[in-house]
């Protein structure tokens, strides 16, 4: 199994993405989400110039935030940077759309875009609908190294539900999920993206298909438990983003929070309820996916690192790895917490990476 990095993009800090590289991480994913991090793509061009061998590219970037034509270009051009090891991840903004108060793309309007992005990281010619109008479109300059469309740019398309997947299914390269560290759970998962390509008409080889899905791992010295604060240093910021995604999906959609949540369900809404409704999309994900804020602190148990995390000794995480692939999960990338990350970097690479 392959193990990458899911990187909270930052402009100066790529000697994250210089030291997985050099630690033998095989992907780094550098997150566009426009109102908690530097931009993806602004990130990428800097790593592009300072590393060589590590596969980069968005993990993942935003259709509700970027046309298809514009996402294909600026893939293209960090492609043109690091010929042969550039990919684009994309999905419809879990994050990066909620932070600004809106809901993801409708599944309907990401299949439309994702069948236009696919020819266009080709340099092929597109049908492209924006603004009630559709055009066929296509770079028409993409010689004289603007642009590099003869590497092939693989497309990895992100989903968490039936529907997402079906579509990773019928356009993507792969998929990139975020799943619950359940060997069992990967059927279900095979399960959606390939009924997406047996409906599309599309002929499938899992051989030649990526999945790919985000947590993060903290190893165990000997005699420590996963109620050690170095656990919740180092994973809790994983851990609560899952109660983030929860709230907005009870928030937005009425749907009810998974059996885990069930304990501190009631307190975590009470503590939300009279925070300024207008303003209410720009809480729900402070600190997400860096740190934790003091006020969540409570809620970040180790029965909810266990249920979204992997954490256990060297031999006990690579085992769950080992069972993870058999399978079929080809990566994992992992998010440790912010200020840790190195150390977290650090001891992957030394006690897992080897042995996977």
């Amino acid at each position: 199994m392959d193990i990458g990095v899911c990187v909270a993009s930052h402009v100066g800090d790529i000697n994250y993405v210089v030291r997985a590289e050099e630690l033998g991480y095989s992907h780094a994913w550098l997150a566009d989400s426009q109102m908690i991090w530097s931009d993806c793509y602004v990130a990428l061009a800097l790593a592009a110039d300072r590393t060589s061998t590590i596969n980069i590219g968005t993990g993942v970037s935003v259709s509700g935030t970027r046309p298809a034509p514009v996402t294909a270009s600026s893939i293209a051009t960090i492609n043109a940077l690091a010929p042969g090891r550039t990919f684009l991840g994309i999905g419809t903004g879990n994050t990066a759309m909620r932070i600004m108060g809106h809901k993801p793309q409708r599944i309907a309007e990401f299949d439309q875009y994702l069948d236009a992005l696919r020819p266009l990281l080709r340099g092929e010619e597109a049908q492209h609908h924006f603004e009630g109008q559709v055009s066929p479109i296509r770079h028409i300059m993409p010689d004289k190294g603007f642009v590099n469309f003869d590497d092939p740019i693989p497309l990895y398309v992100s989903g968490f539900g039936p529907k997402s997947l079906a579509l990773a299914g019928k356009h993507g390269d792969g998929a990139v999920m975020s799943i619950p560290p359940d060997a069992q759970i990967m059927d279900r998962m095979w399960e959606m993206i390939e009924r997406g390509a047996s409906d599309s008409g599309r002929e499938f080889d899992r051989d030649d298909y990526l999945t790919c899905s985000l947590t993060t791992i903290v190893v165990l010295d000997e005699g420590e438990t996963i109620e050690s604060p170095r656990v919740k240093a180092e994973a809790g910021a994983m851990a609560m983003a899952s109660i983030h995604y929860s709230y907005d999906q009870y928030r937005q959609y009425g749907r009810p929070p998974g059996s885990r949540l069930t304990e501190i369900w009631d307190e975590y809404t009470s503590m939300l309820s009279d925070y300024d409704p207008e303003r209410i999309h720009q809480r729900i994900h402070a600190g997400h996916n860096c740190w934790v804020i003091p006020e969540e602190e409570r809620f970040v148990t180790p029965q909810l690192i266990d249920a979204t995390c992997i954490v256990g000794t060297a031999d006990e995480v690579i085992e769950r790895l080992q069972q993870l692939e058999e399978r079929g999960l080809d990566q994992l990338m992992i998010l440790p917490n912010f200020d840790p990350r190195y150390q977290v970097l650090e001891r992957i690479g030394k006690d897992i990476i080897p042995h996977v």
